[in-house]
C-alpha cells in the first residue's frame, strides 16, 4: 500500500533505522536520528543501486513520487539514474565555476584591481577622484559585467550618457580610464582585444580654451597692480611667491614650514601633494625667501605658510587667490594657473635648456625612454633660471628692459 502523508509525518525514529516503502522501489529511511531521507532502489544492468531522492519535509510525498518518476523514465531511455545524477552535478558545479571566474574578472573588479597597481605613482586626490568618476559613470553600465563580454556599443552608452549632461571633459576622462582598465585585461591575459579602443573619435568636442596667460608685454602692468592692489597682504605675498615658483597654486596654498629649509633655500614638497606622486623641490630666488620672511614675521614660522584670511589654521583658498585676481580686473585676462604657461614661454624664448623647464614645473617627462636617461632634478640649471626669472619680474616691475641670459643669474 502507498505512503500517505499523514504516515511520512508522523514516522517516529527508534533504537534502529528502518524504512516506509511507498511501492516501485520508492520508500523512506528514518535514522536512528529521526532524519527522514526519500530513497529510490532499481536495477540497472543487472545490479541493484538506491538513489537518494532528498530529505524530509523539503522534499514532499509528492515531489519524491515525482523525482521516481522521471529516475524511471530515464531507465526506459537506458540511462542510469545515478549517472544522470553525477552528470549534472558536474554540470552545476561548472556553471558555478564559470559565474565566479566571470564575477573574479568582471569590470568593477579589474578596475579595482588596475586601480591599486596605479596607487604607487598617484595622488591619493588623484587616485580617488579616477575611482569615483568610474564608480558613477561606468560601474552601474557595466560594472558587474564580465570584460570578456563587453563590447564597444556599451561603452559607447556610457559615454552619450555623460555627453548628454554636458560633461564633455568628464566624458573624455571616463574612456581614458576604462581605456586604461581593458588595456590592463588583456595584458593580464583576461581579454582578447580592448573594445575602448575602438572608441578613438566617437567624443564631442568643443573649442578648446587654454588657461588665460598674460604676456610678457603684460607682465610688467601687472606685477604693478599686484604690488599696489586693494587685496589682502597675505593674498598678494601667496600670489607673488606662485609666480615666483612658477607651482601650482595648489602647491603653495598647501606649503608648510616644514618643507622649508631655510639654509639651503629650497621648498621640499612632499609626493602625496604633488599632482603626478613625486617629489619635488624648488629652488628658492632672493626673492621668494623675501617673501617667506616676510610670512614668518606676520604669522611665525610653524604651520602653514600662507595661512587662511580669517582662520589660520586652515589654508589659504583657491577662492581667494581667484577673487584677487579680479578684485585686480585681470579674471577674464589671466588666470593664477596660466603664469606657469607665462613662465615657460618666456624661459623657452629665451634660450633656457627644455629639460629643465620641464623639471622646474614638475611635468612627467611624456617619452618614458627619454625620462629614463633624464633623471637629473637639474638643481644648480634650476637654480639659475628661477634667479634670473624673480630678477627678470622685478626689472619688468620696476620699467627696466628684459635681462639677458646670465646677466643677473649670479647677482
Amino acid at each position: 500500500m502507498k505512503l500517505s502523508a499523514v504516515q511520512v509525518r508522523n514516522a517516529k525514529p527508534t533504537n534502529k533505522a528502518y524504512k516506509l516503502a511507498d511501492g516501485k522501489g520508492l520508500y523512506l529511511h528514518i535514522s536512528k536520528t529521526g532524519k527522514k531521507t526519500w530513497r529510490y532502489r532499481y536495477r540497472f544492468d543487472g545490479k541493484e543501486t538506491t538513489l537518494v531522492l532528498g530529505e524530509f519535509p523539503q522534499v514532499t510525498l509528492e515531489v519524491a513520487r515525482r523525482k521516481r518518476a522521471g529516475a524511471r523514465d530515464l531507465l526506459d531511455r537506458g540511462k542510469n539514474p545515478a549517472h544522470e545524477r553525477r552528470k549534472e552535478k558536474q554540470e552545476y558545479l561548472a556553471e558555478i565555476e564559470e559565474e565566479e571566474r566571470k564575477g573574479k574578472n568582471s569590470f568593477e573588479n579589474l578596475t579595482f584591481e588596475w586601480w591599486e597597481q596605479q596607487l604607487g605613482k598617484w595622488s591619493k586626490e588623484h587616485a580617488d577622484a579616477v575611482l569615483a568618476t568610474l564608480r558613477r559613470d561606468a560601474f552601474p553600465v557595466i560594472g558587474s559585467r564580465p570584460v570578456s563580454d563587453i563590447a564597444p556599443p556599451e561603452i559607447l552608452k556610457i559615454l552619450r550618457s555623460i555627453e548628454a549632461r554636458g560633461s564633455l571633459e568628464i566624458a573624455s576622462k571616463v574612456l581614458q580610464r576604462v581605456n586604461a582598465v581593458f588595456r590592463y585585461g588583456v595584458q593580464t591575459g583576461r581579454i582578447d582585444s580592448n573594445p575602448a579602443a575602438e572608441m578613438k573619435g566617437v567624443l564631442k568636442t568643443r573649442k578648446v580654451n587654454h588657461r588665460a596667460a598674460i604676456s610678457r608685454e603684460g607682465l610688467p602692468h601687472f606685477l604693478k597692480d599686484l604690488s599696489v592692489g586693494d587685496i589682502h597682504q597675505t593674498t598678494r605675498l601667496a600670489l607673488q611667491f606662485t609666480i615666483l615658483t612658477a607651482a601650482r597654486s595648489g602647491e603653495v596654498r598647501g606649503a608648510t614650514w616644514k618643507e622649508i629649509n631655510i639654509e639651503e633655500k629650497l621648498w621640499k614638497i612632499p609626493a602625496e601633494r604633488m599632482k603626478m606622486a613625486t617629489p619635488h623641490s624648488v629652488p628658492l630666488s632672493r626673492q621668494a625667501m623675501g617673501i617667506l620672511e616676510e610670512m614668518g614675521r606676520l604669522f611665525g614660522q610653524e604651520g602653514i605658510v600662507f595661512p587662511g584670511i580669517r582662520d589660520h589654521s586652515k589654508s589659504l583658498s583657491e577662492n581667494t587667490m581667484l577673487y584677487a585676481m579680479y578684485r585686480l580686473g585681470y579674471h577674464s585676462r589671466a588666470t593664477v594657473h596660466g603664469f606657469r604657461a607665462t613662465f615657460s614661454t618666456i624661459a623657452n624664448e629665451s634660450g633656457f635648456d627644455g629639460d629643465v623647464i620641464e623639471k622646474a614645473l614638475a611635468h612627467e617627462q611624456r617619452n618614458k625612454v627619454r625620462a629614463a636617461y633624464h633623471r637629473s632634478e637639474y638643481l644648480p640649471q634650476r637654480r639659475e633660471l628661477m634667479q634670473w626669472w624673480a630678477d627678470l619680474l622685478q626689472h619688468l616691475e620696476h620699467g627696466a628692459e628684459i635681462i639677458p641670459i646670465g646677466q643677473l643669474a649670479n647677482k
